[in-house]
């Protein structure tokens, strides 16, 4: 299966895996109970092989139950997803992405989220030296 399309995640089976990783461990009956307007029970299980063939989750069996994980951190898979956005929308370039957010958000930003990500780019810029 071509990576790139065996990366990409629909809106439901992101909902799963932010479960996933919220719990750590989850079984498909207590990801179908968080699910918000859930589908049927047996979609969810769908969802769940079709998660674990693209590779972003595995099982352990624990008597007659399938109880599932994360293959990778949550750090690592959002560090991924932002370097998908990235590449997709603003070409590999963080300031394109930086001043897309903040030409859409400036006004919703406090001053003290602001202050943190120049602590941030300060922090970045002392890394880089």
């Amino acid at each position: 299966m071509n990576d790139t399309l065996s990366r990409t995640l629909s809106r439901r089976e992101r909902q799963i895996m932010d479960i996933i990783h919220r719990s750590r461990r989850a079984t498909a009956a207590e990801i179908h109970v968080e699910l918000p307007n859930p589908p049927g029970y047996s979609a969810v299980r769908t969802l769940l092989r079709v998660l674990e063939r693209k590779g972003h989750i595995r099982h352990d069996r624990d008597g007659q139950r399938y109880v599932y994980f994360a293959n990778e951190s949550r750090e690592h898979a959002r560090r991924s997803a932002v370097k998908r956005l990235l590449d997709t929308f603003c070409g590999g370039s963080a300031e394109e992405a930086v001043a897309a957010l903040l030409d859409a958000e400036a006004s919703n930003l406090s001053e003290a989220e602001l202050n943190r990500m120049l602590a941030m780019i300060e922090e970045a810029k002392r890394r880089g030296q």
